[in-house]
């Protein structure tokens, strides 16, 4: 299983969000690039990194900043991005940049057909992000609760041809009150494409009981304000995860 760091950027800064509001943003560092190369060095075998700017605008707002990250650790670990990503020449760009995975959200539920036309154009490189609260799925920077049921949502995308489904449970994340594994594994059931957990990954306990259903399809678990705050280990979440994987 991957342990998956974040690195949140807004405003050129590596913050970590409580539920997806940017007003409570806690700054972490000022340096985006030495953060995933300290990630790196301690283990990480990919790295999550999303432009909030660009997620609430609609637009890349932090490309500098991704393509600084790019520089310093793209050639040694892969990076998932996501945030304001909304046409293919985006992708595009990025893609040639050094990114291995566009994570589209809000996108690919408002945009008719856009998913679908970047799964076509760039395949192997499409991860979807489903962001719900209590089975419906939220977009625009988690700003506006929609009416689809994630689990439908989630089967047609995976007919369009994505990688992965990337599910984050918004009103754990950020808190550190534990992933919801029930809703996660229930979505995993549902797909023959991996899962992604996200969303509250608060310490040990709750990377071992990700692990113990991973067989259901969950790939891996993003984590970001717990090992921020050293409330995870991320060294020894790796090494515990990688073991059991070899």
């Amino acid at each position: 299983m991957l342990i998956i760091p974040a690195i949140d950027i807004k405003d050129g800064q590596c913050v970590r969000l409580e539920k997806g509001e940017m007003a409570s943003a806690t700054v972490f560092s000022d340096n985006a690039a030495s953060t995933a190369r300290k990630w790196l060095e301690m283990g990480a075998r990919r790295l999550h990194v999303v432009d909030l700017n660009g997620a609430f605008a609609g637009k890349p707002r932090n490309e500098s900043v991704v393509k600084e990250i790019i520089a310093e650790v793209g050639s040694e670990l892969p990076i998932q991005l996501g945030g304001g990503i909304r046409d293919l020449d985006t992708i595009e760009r990025y893609l040639d940049d050094g990114v291995a995975y566009i994570v589209i959200g809000t996108a690919a539920v408002k945009i008719s057909g856009f998913l679908h036309e970047a799964c076509d154009a760039f395949p192997g490189h499409i991860i979807v992000a489903l962001d719900a609260k209590d089975g419906k799925v939220a977009t625009d920077g988690w700003s506006k609760l929609t009416g689809h049921d994630v689990i439908d949502l989630a089967v047609r995308f995976q007919d369009y041809g994505v990688e992965a489904v990337l599910y984050t449970d918004i009103g754990r994340d950020g808190m550190m009150t534990g992933v919801n594994i029930e809703a996660t594994v229930k979505l995993a059931k549902a797909l023959t494409i991996p899962v992604i957990a996200s969303g509250g990954l608060n310490d040990i306990e709750d990377v071992k009981r990700l692990m113990a259903v991973e067989d259901e399809g969950i790939m891996g678990a993003i984590t970001g304000r717990a090992i921020y705050e050293g409330k995870l280990d991320f060294k020894k979440a790796c090494e515990l995860a990688h073991a059991v994987g070899m």
